[in-house]
């Protein structure tokens, strides 16, 4: 046979799932976008097209939803232990599970009554994870996109390499602004350790990441990324390495000269906000002694 067949895997992607609770007149929202990846012993559907190790994805799918009313969604990752290991230990020829998972936030909406069942959709990041169980351990990969923050001052750019390509000039205050995405992965490996609180993980580590952003005076976005990366593995335990994808969000003063304006006075200025070309600032850190895994591509993960 001329050609082998390489890493393979199957599962239905991209399940959307919202599940109501509720508890009287008040109600609580869970939604989530849920991916299921499978593989196993698939040689003979890819040689022969035997399907005899193939649990449909079609089954996947109900799965998903089933178990949302059967267990519940107590947190993403908890939802994604529940759903990896139902697939690798009821199905034989699966060995391992991946479980990706996109949960969007929505916020109460009070209302003069009692009832307590209106929500609006939250525009701030969205929250991620990834579940994988071979049957023996497990990886828990958690993390956000879409979160955008803001200095208005503390941060400077200046003393970098100059050639006769730079027209670049040098900011003593400039405004350091980002979307941020991030990847964390959890030191909890099988099941003999006691897993993490999920939720109140979560809420830790975005914290951490917010304050060291707030908190550091910056001479670059890459000391920003390494500030908020130290502070979050420094501070959670439960997390040995954080990877960072940061679109350096550059905003550039109007000029309004023109009009007759002054625009940068003490009482403040207008800026242009350029989404694009951006520099793109990546990187992990690592507790040390600890082997990074998350990959470099945050867009596959």
């Amino acid at each position: 046979m001329p050609t082998i067949l390489g890493q393979n895997q199957y599962g239905k992607a991209e399940n959307r799932v919202v599940k109501i609770t509720r508890d009287g007149a008040t109600h609580h929202v869970k939604d989530l976008n849920v991916s299921v990846a499978l593989s196993g012993d698939m040689d003979d559907v890819h040689y022969n097209g035997s399907n005899a190790n193939v649990l449909p994805t079609d089954t996947t799918k109900n799965t998903v939803f089933a178990f949302a009313k059967e267990h519940g969604i107590e947190s993403a990752e908890q939802f994604g232990v529940h759903l990896a290991r139902h697939f690798v230990t009821s199905q034989e020829p699966i060995h391992r599970a991946r479980i990706r998972i996109e949960e969007y936030a929505w916020e109460r909406v009070e209302s003069s009554g009692e009832a307590r069942h209106s929500f609006v959709r939250k525009g701030q990041e969205t929250r991620l994870t990834q579940v994988t169980y071979d049957g023996a351990g497990w990886e828990v990969v958690s993390g956000l996109k879409d979160l955008t923050v803001m200095n208005s001052t503390d941060s400077e750019f200046w003393g970098y390499v100059k050639d006769r390509y730079t027209t670049l000039e040098e900011a003593h205050d400039r405004i350091l602004a980002t979307s941020v995405s991030a990847r964390w992965r959890f030191n909890w490996a099988d099941d003999a350790q006691e897993m993490p609180d999920w939720d109140a993980s979560y809420a830790r580590v975005r914290q951490h990441m917010l304050r060291a952003f707030a908190d550091t005076y910056s001479l670059s976005l890459q000391q920003t990324l390494y500030q908020m990366g130290s502070r979050v593995v420094e501070e959670c335990a439960e997390v040995d390495e954080i990877r960072f994808s940061l679109p350096n969000s550059h905003h550039f003063l109007v000029d309004l000269e023109p009009f007759g304006l002054k625009n940068d006075t003490p009482d403040g200025a207008v800026y242009f906000a350029s989404d694009r070309p951006y520099g793109l600032i990546e990187a992990t850190v690592l507790r040390d002694g600890c082997e990074a895994r998350i990959p470099v591509d945050l867009t596959n993960l």
